[in-house]
């Protein structure tokens, strides 16, 4: 096992197999055989669990660890707890590798990868914490991730830096709740406790960064978990770096006031006095004295002239402003007597409106008691059977109004659609005639240019000779003659029948949707029972002679069913539409004088 790697460990074949396909199957695989892995070595020499480290990082290992804390918790078997086993062991991995050829690209640049995933899992964390029920074990996992983080800074310092320029570092910093904000105090508190040289080599960036979030959670924060570590990491900071001294003061003035007033009595004194003590022990007391004198008379008189520069500017707006009041409250008022007038009014019209309906309709049900009491009782039953038809015609009348509007609404837009085809097959129409007009019109015919009247005479003559010498094997010019001049009779016939065939069509069209209409009507025709007097003008030909012979036909039906049966048994009339009238009045004479 050496640090290039080239040679792999035959107890990290089974490792590193595992760890070539990246996905979240693997997982809990590659966790417990790293595990196993890293207990044997951690129990021999050092330089065993050295060369161990460097071969983990040589064959991949921890580079499949790190980005395994992106993966998705829901995909793996355990979810963010087996994430934060990962965190952890891959934290101790990276911690105490010595010194190998890969060293520069380990540190700077595998050694951020690792940070910036072990704040997104840290974030991922504290976002399901906030929105989930199993609120103490997210945070107990989110504080295990913190302590991994802390344990790779505390042997990496650099990397410091590294977290407070990441965004997922910014999103957990500004969380308002009280379990993270101790984690994140606590967390600096931690890596300052454990190495303070590491406050003297951060810069002052980095440290007021640190300084602003821990003063500010103290400030913000009434929880004494949180007011003690932040406490604490002041302390620390002031103790390891003097020159963060004069940031303080100059930077968090009233800062020892705010933690006597806030935190004195929660249980911390001791660190809290270290504190007022680092804070009071620079600045001399005459001279905070003399300059706390100088700023409440300078405030005292800057609030003096302001104070009375308001009051004469209010004073210059008073009689506007009253006026500018009372005629604000009088158009107001005055619109809430109109609003109230027409409320009142509108309620008493209502309130008529009902009256009225109501005597109308106890007059109408008088009158109809009345009516009854007048009708004679076997009319009774009719007169309300005319009242339940009117009441029926009446909802009729409205359900089909209803639900005619209710089919032009439907309608609307298929109206609309053929109105607009309409409009565009006008207007398409008239722009064809219009194009059809302007092609009618004939241009003046234009000889090719260069072509004399010597040269027309020549060329027609050439023409005239190529017909002679080579006439027409179909028609002769007689019988194209003769042909033209038949067609033309032929045309000019039809042109002068085409009127009379025209109006022969129009008058048989006519006569079909007067049949169709009369066969509607008479598929539409109520029973004898339902027909009323003004149905029988629906059913009457238009036409005389029709009529006539349907009269007389219906005449000769009545009359043959007014025969005795013994007369239907011999022959049939031969004209049904004359019965022989005085025949038929003889055999009845005779038949009743003979029987007599």
């Amino acid at each position: 096992m050496g640090s290039s790697g080239d040679a792999i460990n035959p107890e990290l074949k089974d490792l590193v197999a595992d760890t070539r396909e990246r996905n979240e199957n693997k997982v809990n695989d590659v966790l417990s055989k790293l595990k196993d892995f890293v207990a044997r070595k951690s129990l021999g020499d050092q330089r065993d669990l050295e060369a161990c480290k460097q071969s983990l990082y040589c064959h991949g290992v921890l580079q499949y660890c790190s980005s395994s804390l992106r993966f998705s918790p829901a995909k793996i078997q355990g979810g963010y707890a087996v994430l934060t086993q990962m965190a952890d062991l891959l934290s101790t991995c990276c911690v105490g590798l010595g010194a190998f050829r890969d060293m520069e690209v380990f540190s700077h640049e595998f050694l951020p990868c690792v940070v910036e995933n072990l704040l997104f899992l840290a974030e991922r964390l504290m976002n399901r914490a906030l929105r989930d029920k199993a609120h103490n074990e997210l945070i107990r996992l989110f504080r295990k991730v913190f302590d991994s983080l802390g344990w790779l800074l505390r042997a990496h310092t650099h990397l410091i830096h590294q977290v407070l320029r990441s965004k997922h570092y910014e999103s957990i910093q500004i969380c308002e709740d009280d379990d993270v904000s101790v984690v994140t105090v606590t967390f600096w508190n931690n890596i300052f406790r454990a190495n303070g040289a590491v406050v003297d080599e951060m810069g002052n960036r980095a440290l007021t960064d640190i300084m602003d979030d821990t003063v500010y959670k103290m400030s913000s924060s009434s929880n004494p978990v949180i007011g003690r570590a932040a406490v604490k990491t002041l302390v620390l900071i002031m103790d390891y770096s003097s020159s963060t001294h004069q940031l303080i003061h100059r930077r968090y003035r009233g800062l020892a006031d705010l933690a006597v007033k806030d935190w004195r009595g929660k249980g911390f004194d001791s660190v809290l006095d270290q504190l007022i003590d680092h804070l009071q022990s620079d600045v001399p007391w005459r001279h905070t004295k003399e300059s706390s004198e100088e700023y409440v008379r300078a405030a005292c008189i800057i609030q003096a002239a302001w104070r009375a520069h308001q009051t004469r500017k209010r004073l210059r707006k008073l009689p506007r402003a009253v006026s500018a009041l009372q005629r604000s409250f009088r158009e107001k008022r005055r619109r809430q007597q109109e609003q109230t007038e027409r409320q009142r009014s509108e309620e008493e019209l209502r309130h008529q409106v009902c009256l009225r309906r109501q005597r109308a309709m106890r007059q109408f049900r008088q009158h109809q008691l009345h009516l009854m009491e007048i009708l004679p009782a076997a009319q009774v039953e009719r007169y309300l059977g005319e009242l339940e038809n009117k009441a029926a015609v009446l909802i009729q009348r409205v359900w089909r109004g209803h639900r005619e509007r209710r089919n032009f609404q439907q309608h609307r837009y298929i109206l609309r659609q053929h109105r607009a085809a309409v409009t565009l097959q006008r207007a398409t129409l008239r722009f064809l005639k219009r194009r059809k007009a302007q092609r009618n019109i004939l241009t003046p015919l234009k000889g090719p240019k260069g072509l004399t009247d010597s040269r027309r005479t020549e060329l027609k003559q050439h023409i005239h000779e190529h017909i002679c010498l080579y006439p027409s094997s179909v028609m002769s010019a007689e019988g194209s003659v003769e042909l033209h001049q038949r067609a033309q009779s032929l045309l000019h016939q039809h042109l002068i029948n085409r009127a009379s065939d025209r109006a022969h069509e129009q008058h048989r069209q006519a006569l079909l949707a007067q049949i169709n209409t009369d066969l509607e009507l008479l598929l539409n025709a109520p029973s004898l029972k339902d027909a009323r007097a003004d149905n029988a003008s629906l059913f009457l030909s238009r036409s005389c002679p029709v009529a006539t012979r349907a009269r007389q036909s219906h005449n000769a039906l009545m009359q043959s069913m007014r025969l005795p049966w013994w007369r239907m048994l011999g022959e049939e009339f031969s004209n049904p539409d004359e019965p022989p009238r005085k025949e038929y009045d003889m055999d009845i004479e005779s038949l009743y004088l003979g029987g007599s």
